[in-house]
C-alpha cells in the first residue's frame, strides 16, 4: 500500500516495540506478547464501535499472514462517516500508546486501511466492501488443512 517516495519503517510494529521494552523490563505478572496484541484488538474493536461502524468482522491471520496477527472489517454509511470512523481509530490507538499507525485512502475514503502493525483495519463503503469482499477470502480455510479428494 505504499506509493513511490515513501519508506518502509522495518521493525516499527507493536510486536516490536514491545518485545523491546520486555528485554528493558520484565513483563508485570506473566502477561506476554499475545496479551498486548489483544489489547490492540480490544482497542481497535471497541473504537469502531463507538463510532457506529457497521458489519464488524474480526478475523485471525496468525499463521496465514506475516502481515499481521488480526485483521478488521468494518463499514461505514457513507465517505463522511468512512472519514470520521478512520478519526476516531486514530485517535484511540494514539491515545493507547500504541503509536502512529500507517494509513492510506482517507483522502478518498471509499475504502481506508489503517495498519497498526499487528492489527490490519479496513474500513469501507458498504457498496465498496461487497465488490471487494475482502474478508471472504481472509475467512477461506487454509489448502493445507484441507483434504482434498
Amino acid at each position: 500500500m505504499c506509493r513511490a517516495g515513501c519508506s518502509v519503517r522495518k521493525g516499527k510494529t507493536l510486536r516490536t516495540a514491545l518485545r523491546k521494552k520486555a528485554d528493558i523490563q520484565p513483563s508485570p505478572a506473566g502477561i506476554g506478547e499475545n496479551a498486548d496484541i489483544s489489547r490492540a484488538l480490544d482497542i481497535v474493536l471497541a473504537s469502531l464501535d463507538d463510532s457506529k461502524a457497521e458489519n464488524i468482522v474480526s478475523i485471525d491471520i496468525q499463521g496465514r499472514s506475516s502481515l499481521g496477527d488480526y485483521m478488521v472489517v468494518a463499514s461505514g454509511r457513507s465517505h463522511r462517516h468512512v472519514a470520521a470512523v478512520a478519526d476516531h481509530l486514530i485517535k484511540a490507538i494514539k491515545d493507547a500508546g500504541l503509536g502512529t499507525p500507517r494509513l492510506e485512502g482517507l483522502s478518498n475514503a471509499d475504502w481506508v486501511l489503517i495498519d497498526t502493525g499487528d492489527v490490519i483495519v479496513h474500513v469501507f463503503r458498504p457498496e465498496v466492501r461487497e465488490f471487494y469482499n475482502i474478508e471472504k477470502m481472509w475467512q477461506m480455510p487454509d489448502l493445507d488443512d484441507e483434504t482434498l479428494h
